[in-house]
């Protein structure tokens, strides 16, 4: 799977296997299972990253963590 590389200060980098979300932060790779494939977009032409993930994502869908950051 393609990670995105975005312009944000808190989320570097985005991915989407057609089931789940995955969000790489500073401190490490996160996936966020069930997110749909057009969350995903909304969230690719989001201003700002972090605002639409703490809005529509973080509190809406399980969590698991992937890796830490090297």
């Amino acid at each position: 799977m393609e990670m995105i590389k975005v312009n944000s200060s808190n989320v570097m980098a985005i991915g989407h296997d057609g089931q789940d979300l995955y969000v790489q932060y500073a401190a490490g790779t996160y996936r966020y299972k069930g997110v749909s494939a057009k969350l995903f977009e909304d969230l690719k032409n989001a201003e700002s990253k972090g605002r639409f993930m703490n809005q529509y994502i973080k509190d809406s869908f399980v969590c698991e963590r992937l890796r830490e950051a090297k």
